[in-house]
């Protein structure tokens, strides 16, 4: 039997995450409209999610690596290093931005019908975690290359991936409930990308900073996101900074009960306001 809605006084409160799973089947549904999207009707296609972070790895590696001589991880070649940090600053950085627009491009579905808009920015991160699993496929191709094996410390590896969607997720609820009220946040959000990809640890590696300012530098939650990635992937070569960790930690969750409590004070007028 299917599951039935009914609405009622002060339902939105109490039952919000029963109706999260009865709505599961719209999640699937848009987030598999967003990757046919995405990649229907394109000149590259696919390919566009790797020539993107190689080009990026370029760059880097011949600004930072050639140029300011910043060194590597251990004995870990400079563009892997760089292309390990990649990883999750893109999917970081993808899903920031599609979230952003994602109530907005969506104003027809939802001022037709009921469901919890919290599905729609969500589902838009699964493109993102496709983009994650090519690059990801690309990595391992480069590893090759290299001939560097993975340690023990890739089996770690979904511990972090969680630290990642923990990071992700909660400015990316904030900003697409900003977006809904105040339209000029759509041009605010590829700045504050941008800006993030220089202060984050992506091009060189985190051990370039002094130690003091290491716990102040890890104020911002995707330098353990990153770091993690590189210790998982280069056989603990990229040395973790465990009190950073635990402060980036602990900010991501704040950010996440943050980003989830203005969406929810939101939500009830997106369908006023969009």
């Amino acid at each position: 039997m299917a599951d039935v809605i009914v609405i009622e006084p002060r339902r939105r409160e109490r039952r919000y995450w029963r109706d999260l799973w009865c709505y599961r089947e719209l999640f699937i549904v848009l987030a598999w409209r967003d990757l046919s999207v995405r990649y229907k009707q394109t000149a590259i296609g696919v390919a566009w999610a790797l020539i993107q972070p190689i080009l990026t790895v370029l760059v880097f590696t011949v600004v930072f690596g050639r140029i300011a001589k910043l060194p590597s991880d251990g004995e870990v070649p400079y563009p892997l290093m760089v292309f390990a940090g990649m990883l999750p600053w893109t999917f970081f950085a993808t899903s920031l931005t599609n979230a952003s627009n994602s109530l907005i491009n969506n104003a027809n579905l939802i001022n037709k019908v009921y469901f919890p808009r919290i599905i729609v920015p969500t589902a838009m991160m699964v493109v993102s975690a496709v983009d994650l699993l090519i690059s990801f496929c690309m990595f391992l191709g480069l590893m090759v290359w290299y001939w560097f094996l993975p340690g023990w410390q890739i089996a770690l590896l979904p511990v972090f991936l969680f630290f990642g969607l923990l990071a992700t997720l909660g400015p990316a609820l904030w900003i697409s409930a900003l977006n809904v009220k105040y339209r000029d946040f759509r041009y605010v959000t590829p700045f504050i990308v941008q800006l993030g990809l220089f202060v984050s640890p992506v091009g060189f590696s985190s051990s370039v900073v002094p130690e003091q300012w290491r716990l102040l530098y890890s104020l911002n939650p995707m330098v353990g996101v990153i770091d993690g990635f590189r210790w998982c992937l280069q056989a603990g070569q990229s040395p973790l900074h465990l009190p950073g960790l635990a402060l980036g930690l602990g900010i991501a969750s704040l950010f996440l009960l943050f980003g989830f409590s203005r969406f929810r004070a939101a939500e009830s007028s997106f369908a006023d306001l969009i």
